[in-house]
């Protein structure tokens, strides 16, 4: 009898450690968040912040020494070329001494030298413009003729409205120099017995709007002191500092996508120019940085982004790399495995551990060119308890 209950206890001993082992090595099921592999465009862009400024501005400039009048025009102002920006009571400068002298004609010989390369330029812009015109009327008879695709036709469009810009620009540009001829002349000119106390009007060199007003209550100016600064509204442009090595993969003529500028929809700009220097600037972190200027132009017409001003903050998304349609995954399901990219797909309810050769990749998504098929389940986030084989179960299922 007391052999049979000892059998008895031993039997269930064993038992009782077989099912806690049981228990032990059962495989448990971790619930896991998932996405899927689909297909479908990508757009790679260089995202920073930007600032709107009117393309061409002039400073306008007191042309003698002397009291400037009280200026009554406020920033908004609109002024037409010629109009009377500011007056100034003149006072007799007095005698050049020879160096004095010697700098002034200096002076004026660089501003003649401005002027004709400004002059140059518009005629070089002016015959950029007819060859893009030209270019842009033999496109549309192609078109016309179903040799050449109608996208053809728009980007000769752009070039066409980029020339037009160009040869606008060179213009204002001739008519600054001319004005620093003119002032740079009136330096050497002998002072006129009666010059002393007569009232010297300043008229405005384009159409445009009051920018800012440099001065306004009644002072004593130098010649060339800065009185008021004009600009046409209606040639705004956008700056963006990029960091240098995003800069070197953004090409001029570069499709970028305005936002948070303040309207309910998305404007379009195109890269003008990626500015040949660079220079630091300090984070809001304290770290030094290098950046490059990028310079964009709308896209869309004036009336889409009138509400924008001189000095506008804007965000500038410059897209770098596109496809219509192409195999994208989570950025979230990728991990290093190593020296490559790899992800927890799920076969048969576990977790397989699948290497994938990545493409182009963005914040959220990355192009997969092998690895992965459409279709195909992937485990966002995995956890670092996460292991080949893992039982898992989708949340939510």
């Amino acid at each position: 009898m007391l052999r049979l209950l000892t059998n008895r206890r031993v039997w269930l001993s064993a038992a009782v450690v077989a099912v806690l082992l049981a228990v032990a090595l059962w495989p448990t099921t971790m619930t896991v968040e998932v996405a899927t592999v689909s297909s479908g465009p990508l757009v790679v862009t260089v995202d920073e912040e930007g600032q709107t400024r009117v393309r061409h501005r002039y400073v306008v400039s007191a042309p003698v020494s002397g009291r400037v009048l009280r200026i009554e025009l406020e920033p908004g102002d609109a002024v037409k070329e010629g109009d009377v920006v500011a007056r100034v009571r003149a006072e007799a400068p007095p005698l050049l001494d020879a160096r004095t002298r010697a700098e002034v004609q200096a002076a004026v010989e660089a501003a003649k030298a401005t002027l004709g390369r400004a002059q140059a330029e518009e005629q070089r812009a002016r015959a950029a413009l007819t060859q893009a015109e030209r270019e842009l009327k033999r496109t549309q008879d192609l078109v016309r003729g179903g040799v050449v695709p109608p996208g053809d036709a728009d980007l000769r469009q752009d070039d066409a409205r980029a020339a037009t810009e160009t040869v606008s620009a060179a213009a204002y540009a001739v008519k600054a120099a001319q004005a620093d001829l003119v002032r740079a002349e009136a330096r050497l000119r002998p002072s006129a017995p009666d010059v002393s106390g007569r009232v010297v009007a300043v008229a405005a060199p384009i159409s445009g709007v009051v920018l800012r007003r440099l001065r306004e209550s009644e002072s004593m100016v130098p010649a060339g002191d800065p009185l008021v600064e004009l600009g046409d509204p209606q040639q705004l442009e956008i700056v963006s500092d990029l960091l240098s090595t995003d800069a070197v993969r953004v090409k001029p003529g570069a499709r970028a996508m305005i936002e948070q500028w303040g309207g309910t929809t998305t404007l379009e700009a195109r890269v003008r120019r990626i500015e040949p220097s660079g220079f630091t600037k300090i984070s809001a972190l304290g770290v030094e940085e290098q950046r490059v200027n990028a310079i964009l132009d709308f896209v869309d017409p004036a009336e889409a982004w009138a509400a924008l001003g001189d000095g506008y903050r804007v965000e500038v998304r410059i897209v770098i790399w596109e496809a219509p349609t192409v195999l994208k995954v989570p950025t979230g399901a990728l991990f290093r495995q190593g020296e490559q990219w790899a992800v927890y797909a799920i076969e048969d309810g576990r977790a397989a551990l699948t290497i994938v050769e990545l493409g182009q990749q963005t914040g959220q998504e990355a192009e997969v060119r092998a690895g992965l098929s459409e279709g195909a389940r992937v485990i966002l986030h995995p956890a670092d308890t996460l292991t080949d084989g893992t039982h898992v179960e989708a949340l939510g299922q």
